[in-house]
């Protein structure tokens, strides 16, 4: 019984000494290419949050971040494209417009909100879309980095590409934009009336790809400009 209760108190004073040790913060390493910045404009380390936009390095661009609570970046909604002159006015489904919606609303909305300190949000070229795509995590995830960019669904996402001939599947609608299908990580070239997600995106002065986005810092850049 005395033994007993003494490898009792040797065990509690062994488990005490090991809460009390000092513990190694973990090491986390930054992403070679992006960074999570938020609202205000302000950086994140990776562990951090929330964030609303993600900073490229690699390209110098600033890429819109979706979310899930139906505000105007609402991952879930779709957009036909449209430009205000080419395209497909109001063909997509979203909760933030009277009408249904298009690719020009969604760039209207963010930039009268200056997303992370910005004006100048626009949907990203081919290239730039496609620069994007990695191998999935898993199986049942997107051709994306998952952990900076979430809520991108797998399907197709718009790019500014446009004019462009349609496959023979679609040769009656004419003339179509580029998009980058997130699940299979390839491009195709889609109607514009097709509802499709959008991922916006910001070009960022050189002076400010290594990260520190703040407003103050920003709105300096655009007046010497």
């Amino acid at each position: 019984m005395i033994n007993r209760i003494i490898w009792s108190v040797l065990i509690l004073s062994a488990l005490i000494v090991v809460c009390l040790l000092p513990r190694e913060k973990p090491k986390l390493i930054q992403h070679q290419r992006f960074t999570k910045i938020t609202n205000a404009g302000q950086t994140l380390l990776p562990w951090q949050g929330p964030w609303a936009c993600v900073l490229d390095s690699q390209n110098g661009l600033l890429w819109e971040v979706k979310t899930d609570n139906e505000s105007v970046h609402d991952g879930y909604w779709t957009y036909s494209w449209f430009d205000g002159q080419t395209g497909k006015s109001n063909f997509g489904d979203c909760y933030f417009e009277p009408q249904r919606c298009d690719t020009a609303d969604l760039i209207r909305r963010t930039n009268q909100q200056s997303l992370c300190g910005q004006s100048n949000w626009r949907l990203p070229s081919a290239t730039e879309l496609i620069s994007l795509v990695q191998e999935p995590s898993s199986p049942s995830q997107p051709y994306i980095a998952t952990d900076y960019f979430v809520h991108i669904k797998r399907g197709d996402y718009w790019s500014a590409e446009h004019d462009v001939p349609l496959p023979a599947k679609y040769r009656a609608n004419g003339l179509g934009a580029t998009a980058i299908n997130f699940h299979f990580g390839k491009s195709y070239t889609l109607p514009y009336r097709n509802a499709a997600f959008v991922m916006l995106v910001a070009d960022i002065p050189t002076a400010n790809t290594h990260p520190q986005l703040s407003r103050r810092a920003t709105t300096k850049q655009h007046k010497q400009e």
